[in-house]
């Protein structure tokens, strides 16, 4: 499945060399405890953002997932449930990856350099996978990367913090005396103060000697007794202790902390419990003796802290393992895994799940427990949750409300308030349609229905009158329990009336249909006439429905109106009243035409921009306009580009032009003319004689112009440009009575791949003169000042195995039989 491997690829080296170097590390993952059924979907996505980056094929992932513990069953449901996901998720999806939902077309992605080591990659699988798992209710409190438990260094020294070697004790006297000192606690346990000595302070609270140290400088210092002098006594820095975690926890062994370190302190340093580790009975263990036993539950729930002591040099954590574990899924507000003590009943678990979801059918919840054997299915009764007991293994099912009402009623439809109405005790349809605020004015009065559900849940149709209903002419109806009321609109019963206006009007379209409407007021809303618009002559076209003659090809199928209104539209004017599905058509005034530009350019008098002043303008009156001809101007070389764009009908113009190059870039599915016309460069040029339209006014070569001609006249062209398949494309000087060949010498010559006998030219006028071929001779085109000469590649026939087969197929079959008939002719 090639949308599961762009999820499940997974950041490690090949299956095979993982298993081998690190096959201890391996076997220490358990996975076989995700069940994919009890998974929600953004747990899913949270697998695949995971391993988003990372690749690997599909036999890989299966083995690597299968080797984590995960069972075939459970990884065939994840497949499935990626996929559902992939279809639900296509957007997201298409963010991920440029070819869609799908994915991946391949079955292998590489993101980045693919260089982390074997251990780097198992850690990254067991992320991976770890996100599929249930989460025990506490470990987060450990796994969070945006929470510390790093114990605060400054802060004042607890008065009952017990002074050790390492530590440093600051001593500052002030007043009539002044003196400071910061002595470090020897290993022996004592610090010695100037003019003193070495005073024993090691297992003293700091409290308590703070109180000897005054005692022992009241002897030197006369006046501390009369309070002249004061002492101050603090801790300078702390030492570190030394504190191992045991049992089943993430990261054991020995860590050395700071003396405020707590057993919060400890446990997040080594990653808290394990899978198999208890959260409510970690022991602390001091002088081989457990003092305190931490209940993490009772700081999540309560932030009770009581029992997160302060820490002392070789103390010891030990983690046990859990004593009852058990799921409970659905309508909570915390759905997971919990560690539940013996004493501990259902009302609990509740408790530490956040409690109920506000969708939670509460009166019973459904626990699958385990048995000697088998499991088994119990239903408890909410009277029953302060004395159940939950047992480990067990998992609890709080189900969610049905999606169903006990009294409601609906009405749709055409009154002035639809929707869902409170079912009382003996409402009737006609009660509830003025519940509704009564019936609106477009509703339709002799008929409506009432779908009714049967006891067996399929549905029933009641019609009735509405019209007599309301009359009081008709039974009223009881109404029942998710009766559904439809009261149907005129509107809905016919189809929605317009008219379209089109021509030469402002906002031109389809509008919306109103009674009495004239041909005035459509002209007005879609925004008066514009300028040249003609108010006479105003076709309108009408639908018409020949019963008569609907056989016959000479039915009629629309009727035309030719109408007349007056330009102001004023209220005087005479009324058309259109009728729905009408057409108008809004002509422009006879002879009325808007401004036509031509430009002409190079070698005239005055180059530049002309408006047409008459229909029949020539090219030799364009030149007249334009002062005439320069004495540097090249006739012969003028052009005339008349911009043109290609249509379904432009096809056919390409293939006439004969050009090689043009078809070989012509695409074979041309059904998307858009694409044609950016592929292909078609030719603007219409082929001119200037110098014969000078010398022969009015005549056939002399064309009229049009809207956005450019007329070209070049200066004298001295060069001519050779292109296509030759061995070098140049533009070479033009020479007098010089013919193609040689020019195309001064390319270098034919190409391998060149087709010489479909040599064209371009003149610089436009026209286009090709090769003529008669025999076995090549007739080649003039070359005249300022042509491009283009030689064109030879097409490339390559016949395929099968085809290659089937004519030699055919020879031998041929050969076969000329020799059967000469076999008989003897």
């Amino acid at each position: 499945m090639k949308s599961f491997v762009f999820y499940l690829l997974v950041l490690m080296l090949p299956v095979i060399v993982t298993q081998s170097v690190n096959a201890q590390n391996i076997s220490q993952m358990n996975f076989s405890s995700i069940n994919v059924d009890n998974l929600s979907d953004d747990q899913i996505r949270q697998f695949m953002q995971q391993v988003r980056q990372t690749g690997m094929t599909d036999n890989q992932i299966d083995q690597v997932a299968l080797a984590k513990g995960m069972s075939p069953v459970e990884l065939q449901k994840l497949k499935a449930r990626i996929a559902k996901i992939n279809v639900t998720d296509s957007t997201k999806l298409k963010a991920m990856s440029n070819t869609g939902v799908a994915g991946i077309t391949n079955h292998r992605f590489t993101y980045g350099t693919f260089r982390d080591t074997t251990t780097s990659a198992v850690a990254n699988m067991e992320r991976a996978l770890d996100a599929l798992r249930p989460k025990i209710f506490g470990e987060e409190l450990f796994r969070n990367a945006n929470m510390s438990f790093e114990p605060n260094l400054n802060i004042p020294t607890p008065k009952n913090y017990q002074i050790g070697p390492d530590d440093e004790i600051a001593i500052s006297i002030y007043g009539y005396s002044e003196a400071n000192y910061r002595l470090p606690v020897s290993k022996e346990g004592s610090i010695n103060i100037p003019n003193i000595g070495l005073v024993f302070v090691s297992g003293l609270s700091m409290d308590n000697a703070s109180r000897l140290i005054k005692a022992k400088l009241s002897a030197v210092y006369s006046g501390i007794k009369t309070g002249k002098t004061s002492v101050q006594v603090s801790l300078g820095s702390i030492r570190s202790i030394k504190v191992t975690l045991m049992g089943e926890v993430t990261q054991p062994g020995t860590y050395t902390l700071p003396s405020l370190a707590t057993v919060f302190n400890a446990l997040y340093a080594a990653g808290g419990p394990d899978r198999n580790g208890s959260y409510r009975d970690i022991e602390l263990i001091r002088d081989n003796k457990v003092i305190e036993k931490l209940d993490v539950y009772q700081f999540l729930m309560k932030g009770d802290q009581s029992a997160n002591i302060r820490l002392r040099d070789q103390d010891v954590i030990r983690i046990p393992t859990y004593q009852g574990q058990v799921q409970i899924l659905g309508q909570v507000k915390r759905p997971g895994i919990y560690q539940i003590k013996p004493e501990e009943n259902l009302n609990d678990l509740i408790h530490y799940a956040g409690g109920f979801s506000d969708s939670a059918y509460t009166a019973t919840i459904k626990a699958v427990q385990l048995t000697g054997k088998e499991k088994k299915v119990s239903d408890i009764s909410s009277a029953e949750f302060a004395s159940f007991h939950p047992k480990g293994g067990d998992k609890y099912l709080v189900s969610a409300i049905l999606d169903r009402f006990t009294n409601r009623v609906v009405i749709d439809g055409a009154v002035y308030r639809p929707g869902q109405f409170e079912l009382t005790q003996g409402l009737t349809l006609s009660q509830l349609i003025k519940k509704a605020d009564g019936l609106r004015e477009d509703a339709f009065l002799p008929r409506g229905y009432i779908v009714r559900q049967n006891p067996d849940l399929t549905s029933s149709s009641i019609q009735f009158n509405v019209a007599d209903i309301m009359d009081g002419k008709e039974a009223d109806i009881p109404l029942q329990k998710e009766d559904v009321v439809k009261i149907y609109s005129i509107f809905d019963l016919r189809d929605q009336y317009s008219v379209s206006i089109d021509g030469s009007i402002r906002t031109p379209g389809s509008y919306k249909y109103a009674d009495s409407m004239t041909l005035e007021d459509l002209i007005m809303r879609a925004g008066g006439f514009t300028q040249g618009a003609s108010p006479r002559r105003i076709e309108v076209s009408r639908r018409l429905v020949d019963t008569a003659h609907a056989g016959s090809t000479s039915a009629h199928i629309a009727e035309v109106f030719q109408e007349n209104v007056n330009k102001n539209l004023s209220l005087h004017a005479s009324h058309f009243s259109l009728k729905p599905f009408d057409i108008v058509v809004v002509r422009d005034l006879p002879g009325y035409e808007t401004q036509k530009q031509v430009r002409v350019k190079g070698e005239v008098m005055y180059p530049g921009l002309y408006t047409l002043t008459h229909k029949n303008e020539r090219i030799s009156d364009l030149i007249k306009r334009a002062g005439g001809l320069t004495g540097l101007a090249y006739p012969q070389g003028a052009s005339l580009k008349r911009t043109a764009t290609i249509d379904s009908s432009g096809l056919a113009r390409l293939k006439m032009m004969k050009f090689e190059k043009l078809q070989a870039m012509l695409v074979q599915d041309t059904s998307n003319l858009h694409e044609l016309n950016s592929t292909v460069i078609h030719n603007d040029f219409v082929g001119i004689h200037l110098d014969k339209i000078l010398g022969d006014p009015d005549s056939r070569n002399d064309l009229f112009l049009q809207d956005g001609d450019v007329l070209y006249v070049p200066r004298r062209l001295q060069t001519i440009k050779i292109n296509g398949e030759v061995l070098y494309p140049v533009i070479t000087p033009y020479q007098k009575r010089r013919k193609m060949r040689y020019y195309i010498s001064q390319a270098g010559g034919f190409a391998a791949d060149a087709k010489k006998n479909r040599v064209y030219v371009v003149n610089a006028n436009g026209f286009v003169k090709s090769t003529h071929n008669f025999l076995f001779f090549k007739n080649y085109p003039p070359v005249k000042p300022g042509a491009e000469i283009f030689v064109p590649l030879k097409p490339v026939n390559r016949l395929n195995g099968q085809q290659i087969l089937g004519i030699t197929t055919g020879i031998s079959g041929l050969a076969l039989t000329v020799l059967t008939i000469l076999n008989l002719l003897k």
